[in-house]
Formats: structure tokens, C-alpha cells, sequence
């Protein structure tokens, strides 16, 4: 990369896309080059190779929960991603559209045969397909604003595609129908990806926002995720092995805000804990994060650390029924 070239910031793309978005609150078209990839893990594979500064990829959504795409890559079962690291997050409001080639549909959603979108957003979106879509065959796509830019090229006006707004402007389609996400205040949450040997965090993480949530407790201001496996084999089960590894964590005054499972890949039923909590990971061998990670070690099967970040979530906001 010549001296003289922004650094890159891979994102799930297409443009217009909600990781989009949150690339873009995120770094300056300025001062960065915005590199839209087909899929999450080409995303991954980018911040892996060198290829890239950063990456955006989404994580989890307000009312449907974790992204298990990222999730699975996280657990790099492959061992293809040894080298990322979180370092940063970002919040994006998110409001779903029905988008198409003809507008009269508007009015006769039975004209409506394929639906296109990513499959977070069906979850987002239940009472709505219920009511109006359920006749409608559903495609999986690589995210909201590829199944706009599908439905766009396909010339198919019994296509549509659940989206937003803007993906609707950049790809001239019609909007049949607004805010059609369950929840008002819907949000997801992205997180901004580094290589472990990059450590210039000076534009980790987004500006401040006048949403920001301040706290008082300096361990509140900061963010861990980990994933960590249990000591388990059919000959040897080990009765309390997960509570163990979690009081861990109290033991340490440090409060989890959130616990994932998936599968371990090594046999059936066995899976890898992913966990959050308030707090960071120092540099130095002091604090009550690498006194917790001294400990975990004596008690879970093996753990990795995926990184510590400053705390973005802004404050909270009443979730209301849209429909």
C-alpha cells in the first residue's frame, strides 16, 4: 500500500448496507477508504491478511439477538483467524423497509413470490411477514443491501427485499413499506476489528457520541470478550465445570453483560462459551481482568482472549411494539 493511500476499512457490503453505516460513523471517507466485502468472513479474512486497517462486521441485534455467523468465526474452529482482535464498537439504528420494482405492489402484497434479505432480518421482522408475506418464498442473501441491489437487477417485479431506506435510493427501487421491524428502537451492534500485531488504536473506535452512556466506575467505561471450553470428557465429566468458570468472574467484582454458546466441533453436544463483561485486559500482569484470566486458565479446559474495547452503548431507550 503506497504511503500516500488512505488505509482500508473492509465492511460488510454492499454499500448501503447497515455495516455501511457503521463503518461509516465510525472512520472518515476522509481519512480512510471504505472496502465493501461480499461476506463477514471476507471481512475477517482481510483484517487477517494484512489487507486492510480495520474491519466492521455486525455482532448482535437489540431484538434478535447474536449475529452466529460472527460468532462461528470468532471460534475460528480452523484456527484462519488466530491474529484478530476486537478493538472497537458501534451502534446502528435500525429500520427495515420493503423494497420492489413496482410500486403498485404496495397495495397487493399477494404480488409479492420471492423475498430477499439477510436472515437476521426475518427475526426482525416476524409480525410483519406473518401478516403480510407468508405465502412468499424466502432467500438468504449476504446482507440487506445485496438483496436490494438483487432485487434491483432481477427485473422481477414479484421480487422485493427487506432493507433500508437508503439501499432503496442507491439501487432506484420503490418503497412498499416503512418501518416494518417489530421493535421501535431496534438497534445492531457492530464490532471494529484489528490484527493482534497492530496496536495503533488512535481510530479504533467511534467518535463520541452525545448518546454516549458516561459511568463513574472506570471498569464500566471498557468491554472483554472472550471464548473459553470445558474441561469434559464422557469418561470423566467434570459436574460443575461451567459454574466454576463463571464464578470466576464474580470472585473478581466483574459483571458479565452477556453469555453465547456454539458448537465446539469436536463432538456432538459440546460446545464454546463466548462471554462479555465490563472491563479490560491490561498490558501489565496487574488488574482484576488478568487476575480473572490467571484463574479461568486453572479451571476451564482453554480460553482466548478477543480483545478489549471502550465501552460506545449509548443509554438506553424504551423498546416499543412498531406493529
Amino acid at each position: 500500500m503506497p504511503e500516500s493511500a488512505n488505509p482500508k476499512v473492509a465492511f460488510l457490503g454492499p454499500e448501503a448496507s447497515y455495516t455501511h453505516q457503521a463503518a461509516l460513523d465510525t472512520f472518515s471517507p476522509d481519512k480512510y477508504t471504505l472496502a465493501p466485502q461480499t461476506t463477514i468472513e471476507d471481512v475477517f479474512a482481510a483484517v487477517q491478511d494484512g489487507s486492510v486497517h480495520r474491519g466492521v462486521v455486525p455482532f448482535e441485534n437489540s431484538t434478535n439477538g447474536s449475529v452466529v455467523f460472527t460468532l462461528d468465526l470468532f471460534a475460528d474452529l480452523h484456527s484462519k483467524y488466530n491474529d484478530i482482535l476486537v478493538c472497537g464498537e458501534a451502534y446502528v439504528s435500525v429500520s427495515h423497509c420493503l423494497l420492489g420494482l413496482d410500486a403498485a405492489v404496495s397495495s397487493d402484497y399477494s404480488k409479492i413470490k420471492k423475498l430477499y434479505s439477510h436472515p437476521q432480518a426475518w427475526g426482525q421482522c416476524k409480525t410483519f411477514l406473518q401478516q403480510h408475506l407468508k405465502h412468499a418464498e424466502r432467500f438468504d442473501v449476504s446482507s440487506t443491501s445485496r438483496a436490494a441491489q438483487m432485487v434491483a437487477e432481477s427485473n422481477d417485479s414479484s421480487a422485493a427485499a427487506i432493507s433500508s431506506k437508503v439501499a432503496g435510493t442507491l439501487f432506484n427501487l420503490s418503497l412498499l413499506s416503512e418501518s416494518i421491524n417489530d421493535v421501535s428502537g431496534n438497534q445492531t451492534r457492530f464490532l471494529v476489528l484489528r490484527r493482534r500485531d497492530d496496536s495503533d488504536d488512535s481510530s479504533s473506535t467511534p467518535a463520541p457520541s452525545k448518546k454516549l452512556k458516561l459511568t463513574e466506575s472506570p471498569e464500566e467505561d471498557y468491554k472483554t470478550l472472550l471464548l473459553f471450553t470445558l474441561p469434559y470428557t464422557p469418561s470423566n465429566p467434570n459436574p460443575g465445570a461451567l459454574a466454576q468458570c463463571l464464578s470466576v468472574f464474580g470472585r473478581h467484582k466483574l459483571n458479565l453483560t452477556s453469555i453465547n454458546t456454539r458448537p465446539s466441533g469436536v463432538a456432538n453436544w459440546e460446545y464454546i462459551f463466548f462471554i462479555e463483561f465490563k472491563g479490560r485486559k491490561e498490558k501489565e500482569e496487574s488488574g482484576s481482568v488478568n487476575a480473572a484470566f490467571k484463574e479461568l486458565s486453572g479451571v476451564c479446559e482453554w480460553y482466548r482472549w478477543l480483545g478489549s474495547w471502550e465501552n460506545r452503548q449509548p443509554a438506553p431507550a424504551p423498546a416499543t411494539q412498531e406493529l
